[in-house]
């Protein structure tokens, strides 16, 4: 596994020592090197209350379901063919708190302090996903996101890892993108992030309006889907109490600059259409899927699942 360590303040971390920015693209180049066989990367962040172990292993499982998915229903993505060889990188951060209210407000914040203000991980992130294109040496250069071999990009978070990612990908927009596959492509950027997935994100239904407004401007050539389920407690009652909102990964999408797509999600067997997933903003109902889970945070956790390397595999045949 690939593995991208940060530290309270989203430096990336070299046997515990933060690396210097103007030294990134040598750590990456030394650290992370997609071969020529990978036909798409994978970005995986965390969520809240996840060690370092319990985050590689929730990396390993997304990877491993979504190689058994193919293997059983490959017949599913055609675009894919024979040759599909994901890659995953694992970036991982400090999420570790309390299981209290006082915890959760903590590490919610510190999603956004990694990214804003005196944080680190938007550049880091940015410049993470820039170096996978060797002809781009200097983030602020424009073409953030891309990659020059044609290897697609995919993101995926969970819980407040979805918040991390989505401010990452907000400090890496620099001129109009788009959302969704039939929107024109940004000049210049053949090659970017190509499908955004958020698994019960811990973040208020209107973020996307209000908090994530940057996002329209970002280098996104598909769409932003996320997750939710009545069962996640985590980001229904607890969110609730935290924020005085529901949240996303409990109710869905609410309002977003452009109309969100409500859909349910789908089987391992049943394919998902195009149509239903080349929108800007896809809300998708897990609860029938997303249910099993103790303690205060219910099913919040529930979100390693077929159904998901099947959600995850049909963004990536329709990114082609």
């Amino acid at each position: 596994m690939n593995v991208v360590d940060l530290d309270e303040s989203g430096r990336v971390l070299d046997a515990g020592h933060p690396v210097p920015v103007h030294r990134l693209d040598d750590h990456f180049a030394a650290e992370l090197r997609p071969p020529p066989y990978a036909t798409d990367i994978v970005v995986y962040v965390h969520g809240w209350r996840t060690g370092s172990d319990a985050a590689h292993a929730a990396a390993e499982r997304l990877l491993a379901l979504t190689t058994e998915q193919y293997a059983r229903h490959g017949a599913l993505y055609p675009a894919l063919g024979a040759d599909f060889a994901p890659w995953p990188v694992l970036v991982r951060w400090p999420s570790h708190s309390s299981p209290s209210l006082p915890g959760y407000r903590r590490i919610r914040d510190r999603a956004h302090v990694l990214s804003r203000g005196d944080g680190h991980a938007g550049r880091v992130i940015g410049q993470l996903l820039g170096y996978l294109d060797a002809r781009r040496a200097d983030p602020a250069a424009g073409g953030v996101l891309a990659n020059r071999d044609g290897q697609f990009l995919h993101l995926v978070g969970h819980s407040f890892g979805c918040r991390v990612l989505c401010e990452a990908v907000q400090w890496a927009a620099r001129e109009s993108g788009t959302l969704g596959w039939s929107r024109p492509g940004p000049p210049g950027r053949p090659f970017t992030v190509d499908s955004m997935l958020l698994l019960q994100m811990a973040a208020p239904r209107d973020a996307f309006e209000e908090i994530f407004t940057a996002l329209a401007e970002a280098p996104l050539r598909g769409p932003v889907v996320a997750t939710y389920s009545h069962h996640d407690r985590a980001t229904g009652l607890w969110h609730r109490l935290a924020e005085q909102r529901a949240g996303i990964g409990g109710q869905g999408i609410g309002t977003a600059p452009e109309p969100v797509s409500a859909i349910r999600m789908m089987a391992p067997d049943t394919p998902y259409p195009r149509r239903a997933l080349d929108h800007w903003f896809v809300s998708v109902d897990a609860g029938g899927v997303f249910s099993e889970g103790r303690g205060p945070a219910g099913a919040h956790s529930d979100q390693l699942r077929p159904e998901s390397a099947h959600l995850l595999l049909s963004l990536a045949d329709h990114a082609r």
